[in-house]
């Protein structure tokens, strides 16, 4: 959410009543574009003024300044904003005092000071135009164009605590834990680099789709972002791949997006190093990469190989990749990607010289341009390879590069030996040393190779040794069911809602809608719980009948759980627990009922509503119209924070499907 600081004289002065031109026109204003506005006034109680008003005027992403009079501590404070920041500082003023010489060529608004809500319009409409343009306003910034506006994160640093709950959702691959963690981070003046520790998380796990979600946030707030554009670029193309087979309209307004975000890093590019240069010029090349394949994959087999060289696309994406590797002769991802494009259109040009003809006005001009395209390929085949030794010998290489370095190093030899065992012994090698590293890229252009019959003998072995590892194996979308729900009462329940008699007659109904649901679905289901006496157990133990794998999900530890959540029902609910304990998988979301620190200044929010939005985000890693939400509930709200009121508005705030079973229709059976 958009933070603004406001900078204003306060109470009555000059007989301008600013607690009514702040009521009824900044606050209002405000409220219209969903901006949290913030004065001096809400840090005096805290202490510290200084130095929380120098970082508020430094992170805010917007500075709303009155300067209707001659107020040293309005002026004081806009120097200090013109002099960190050199945009989305908005100026209003009454016609009181002189406007000061030094920011008399500056906009500002005026309204009148009797009437301060007459210009509510014009103030929405000057905010919005103001968060929507990069124009510098300060009048320090612009007089010295040379000066270099602070950048609000270098300041911001990332509570130990979180980072550490990122690390950890990372490492046990709990991307609705990352999504929670995201969601939580929003309000807090370290949101930023909170979406970017989340954002890389979740790109580290393939889940580009959540990825591109916390870079968009990033990129929202600073639209030239190079790391959020960098990454979309990536993101967005490596989701056009996958949407262009199914949707070709998603897919290309995909790749328009990478090329969007590629333009972008584009302006500044004379400030890059060469390998960052080479690195925006190879999305370039993917992004073109893509749209040839997707001219010539669908067409029947034997049209692709005509199609796959009549495309344009062919030759723009391996002239980027050349580009790129022309940038920086040590980039070894784009020397062997220009290489691989330029074999495949030898390979079609040699396969088909009738078509190859055609790109050429004489017939002389056709043969002298595939020679010309084989001497570069010699060429190529040389530097590449000298590419791939020099970052070998490199010193402090990281794991990752240096598997990537094998993988090019069997990728060259699939473009260049005769030696299919040869080839299918390096990349044999580099799978087994892989770690799980993603070879996606490497898998996709080896089944591009087959289908245009390039190097037929060698990819053969290639993918054999992929096929071995199984790494082609593609698993469908899971489907998952949340379950929420009444405990058993308790002994000193007041109002009798959820007593033991009445266990068969849940039981049945909720096995009857589990039914109803996994009827609609046609791949795989999961469902998702907590472990309290009453509905979760019975959830559990219904889907283990009904064969649907279940996973646990606690908010404290068994011990502490079982004390706060079971144990009251009787030792026999203890038993079915420790059953489901032993035989699912779980997981646990903290240690105490304390939220972390840096979560503890949050009104009202305590660790059973976490432990709902945890629940949540994690059935909803799929998307919405992946999940339902099942919920056993009397309509009412629930005996503590958290409850199943709090998990029924929560999951239709995000559009999920929703089935309550109506807990006043139950009667003992």
């Amino acid at each position: 959410m958009t933070k603004a600081f406001i900078v204003r004289p306060f109470g009555v002065k000059q007989n301008v009543d600013f607690e009514r031109v702040d009521k009824e026109l900044i606050q209002p204003a405000l409220e219209q574009l969903n901006i949290i506005g913030t004065t001096t006034t809400a840090i005096v109680e805290q202490g510290n003024i200084r130095e929380d008003m120098f970082e508020l005027l430094l992170i805010a992403d917007l500075v709303i300044a009155d300067v209707s009079i001659h107020n040293a501590n309005v002026f004081y404070e806009l120097g200090i904003r013109h002099s960190l920041r050199d945009k989305k500082t908005f100026l209003i003023r009454c016609s009181k005092d002189e406007v000061p010489f030094d920011i008399k060529t500056d906009r500002y608004l005026s309204y009148q000071e009797d009437k301060p809500s007459m210009a509510l319009g014009a103030l929405v409409a000057g905010l919005k135009a103001t968060l929507l343009t990069d124009k510098v306003d300060s009048p320090v910034f612009y007089m010295l164009p040379k000066l270099v506006a602070q950048d609000p994160e270098q300041f911001l640093a990332l509570p130990p605590d979180f980072g550490e709950e990122v690390e950890l959702a990372r490492a046990g691959r709990q991307i609705g834990k990352l999504a929670l963690l995201a969601s939580e981070a929003e309000g807090f003046a370290w949101q930023i680099p909170a979406f970017r520790s989340v954002a890389e998380a979740l790109y580290k796990l393939n889940d580009f789709e959540a990825s591109g979600l916390y870079w968009e946030k990033v990129r929202e707030a600073y639209s030239y972002d190079n790391e959020a554009n960098d990454q979309l670029a990536t993101i967005y193309q490596r989701l056009a791949e996958n949407e262009i087979k199914k949707n070709p309209a998603t897919g290309w307004e995909l790749l328009t997006k990478s090329d969007q975000a590629v333009e972008r890093l584009l302006i500044n590019e004379e400030k890059f190093e060469i390998h960052k240069r080479a690195e925006i010029y190879s999305l370039m090349a993917r992004n073109a990469k893509v749209k040839w394949v997707s001219s010539w994959r669908d067409a029947p087999d034997a049209e692709k190989k005509v199609k796959a060289l009549q495309s344009p696309y062919l030759r723009e994406a391996y002239e980027e990749y050349e580009r790129a590797y022309n940038e920086d002769l040590n980039h070894f991802y784009s020397g062997i990607n220009a290489l691989g494009l330029l074999t495949v259109i030898i390979c079609l040009a040699e396969s088909l010289p009738d078509i190859w003809s055609l790109e050429f006005n004489t017939e002389e001009e056709a043969p002298q341009a595939l020679k010309k395209y084989k001497a570069r390929k010699q060429e190529l085949q040389i530097l590449v390879q000298a590419s791939i030794e020099s970052g070998k010998k490199r010193p402090q290489q990281n794991d990752k590069v240096k598997l990537w370095l094998s993988i090019s190093e069997a990728d060259l030899a699939c473009l260049t030996l005769s030696k299919p065992l040869r080839v299918g012994a390096l990349y044999q090698k580099v799978i087994q040393e892989s770690n799980d590293l993603n070879f996606d890229a490497a898998k996709r252009q080896l089944l591009i190779y087959e289908q245009l019959n390039v190097q037929p003998e060698n990819v053969k072995a290639a993918l054999r040794a992929f096929l071995d590892a199984k790494i082609f194996e593609e698993q469908s979308k899971l489907y998952y069911i949340l379950f929420t729900g009444h405990m058993i009462d308790q002994p000193n329940r007041v109002l009798p809602r959820f007593t033991p008699d009445k266990e068969g007659a849940v039981r049945i109904a909720i096995m009857d809608n589990v039914r109803r649901e996994i009827e609609k679905i046609t791949g795989p289901v999961k469902g998702i719980a907590g472990g309290a006496c009453g509905g979760d157990i019975l959830f559990h133990e219904v889907c283990a009948e009904l064969g649907i794998a279940t996973e646990l999900f606690l908010a404290l530890p068994r011990e502490k759980f079982v004390v706060e959540s079971v144990e009251f029902a009787g030792p026999q609910w203890i038993e079915r627990f420790d059953e489901l304990y032993k035989k699912l998988p779980r997981r646990v979301l903290s240690q105490t009922k304390d939220l972390p620190k840096w979560l503890q200044k949050r009104p009202g929010y305590t660790i059973w509503e976490r432990n709902n939005l945890w629940m949540l985000n994690s059935a909803l890693v799929c998307g919405g119209q992946n999940m339902t939400l099942l919920a056993l509930w009397e309509g009412k709200g629930g005996d503590k924070p958290g409850g199943t009121r709090h998990m029924v508005k929560e999951a239709e705030s995000r559009g999920s499907k929703t089935v309550v079973i109506d807990f006043n229709k139950i009667v003992p059976v």
